[in-house]
């Protein structure tokens, strides 16, 4: 569909509660990331936006607009895999989540492949000589 390769769960005691991937090519909507789609559809699915007891895996760092988002829906916890040394704001450019309730955690032994899916999709973009 053209869109970046992230995708991203909301658990809940063991449950998924929502899924989504990136579709801001799709919906031509720069807010249309995985992690705000899939909160979205929590808070909607569990009739409130308060997810104090929800875990958020996306396989790649959110950026400040995601990090933004997870701090307002009180996410519990924050679990990814690869790291974005150029927008993720998690724990590369900015610790946005540093000093609130949520729980970071990098899974590294999920890192490379989730770094190798973004190397592969970008590679395909650019045009071959």
């Amino acid at each position: 569909m053209g869109n970046v390769p992230v995708a991203a769960i909301v658990e809940v005691d063991g449950e998924v509660v929502a899924q989504a991937s990136n579709l801001r090519e799709v919906l031509q909507d720069p807010t249309a990331h995985a992690e705000l789609l899939a909160l979205s559809a929590a808070a909607q699915r569990r009739g409130t936006w308060r997810l104090a007891d929800a875990t958020l895996y996306v396989t790649v760092e959110p950026c400040a607009m995601c990090a933004g988002a997870i701090q307002q829906a009180r996410v519990k916890r924050v679990v990814f895999g690869a790291t974005e040394s150029k927008t993720g704001a998690v724990v590369s450019t900015h610790r946005l989540l540093d000093g609130t309730a949520t729980k970071v955690e990098q899974l590294t032994h999920y890192a490379e492949p989730c770094a190798r899916v973004m190397s592969e999709f970008f590679e395909q973009l650019r045009p071959k000589h």
